[in-house]
């Protein structure tokens, strides 16, 4: 009879369990904007160890911290409403965490909110986000008559490739508002953070977060597909919210609340 394998077991004592966890706002802000995924996952786990959280760990042979990302926008997409969750085995004040962690990370990712984490997932109460797309040197007029364009159509497809090979999808049914104004409109409601030049065109619009998910470079392609919109420079792209969709006014609320 063939001698049975002998499981390996990993040496010393299990992790210890997490007893709290915690969700946090960040910011990416001005060339910060330009961080990827992976490069903010490696400056949020030095600065949890700079900031000593008492992070909780898997188990296993390569135990790594318990952190949770949810829907991160683009590299090259400046937002104010990004969002991680992480487990500690300590309770913790929150607002203590907040301000360690936000002075241990570079200005630009800056630490909004840390709040306890409620029941459920995180990921599932992210159901939308609201953009601001602003244009410089494109008349207001012309950015307009193209989001007309676009929301008249029933259905408006595009074709993005991914690492499975092309694949087309409707942009037109993830948008369920689209505004388009100055930044000095009182309409459009620009955070006075921004820093927006008032002249500026700019396009705010809630998107439904779908699969695939419907990123504001698809309704740009949309747009120059359907309207030739052929803006002089990219719009500087911001996520100014996501979190739970009220399908009654089509806005997004905290998903911290």
């Amino acid at each position: 009879m063939a001698r049975q394998a002998r499981q390996r077991v990993p040496e010393g004592p299990p992790p210890a369990p997490a007893v709290q966890k915690l969700r946090i706002r960040y910011t990416k802000r001005g060339r910060l904007r330009f961080t990827s995924s992976r490069d903010f996952q490696r400056a949020l786990e030095r600065a949890l160890r700079r900031a000593d959280v008492p992070m909780a760990f898997s188990a296993g042979f390569h135990p790594h911290p318990k952190i949770s990302y949810a829907n991160a926008a683009a590299t090259g997409t400046a937002s104010e409403a990004e969002y991680v969750e992480i487990a500690v085995t300590s309770r913790v004040d929150p607002e203590s965490v907040r301000v360690a962690l936000d002075e241990a990370l570079p200005d630009g990712i800056d630490i909004v909110e840390v709040v306890e984490a409620a029941p459920g997932a995180l990921a599932d109460r992210l159901e939308a986000s609201d953009w601001l797309l602003v244009y410089t040197g494109l008349p207001v007029g012309v950015l307009a008559a193209a989001v007309d364009a676009l929301l008249e159509r029933e259905v408006a497809e595009v074709t993005r490739v991914t690492k499975s090979g092309p694949r087309t999808f409707d942009v037109r049914g993830a948008i369920l508002s689209a505004r388009v104004g100055r930044a000095s409109d009182t309409a459009t409601d620009v955070p006075a953070s921004l820093a927006i030049a008032a002249d500026c065109a700019i396009l705010r619009m809630v998107v439904r977060h779908t699969t695939p998910a419907v990123r504001p470079d698809d309704i740009l392609t949309a747009l120059r597909e359907i309207a030739d919109l052929q803006p002089p420079r990219p719009p500087l792209v911001t996520r100014l919210a996501q979190g739970p969709l009220d399908t009654a006014t089509a806005r997004v609320t905290d998903p911290l609340t």
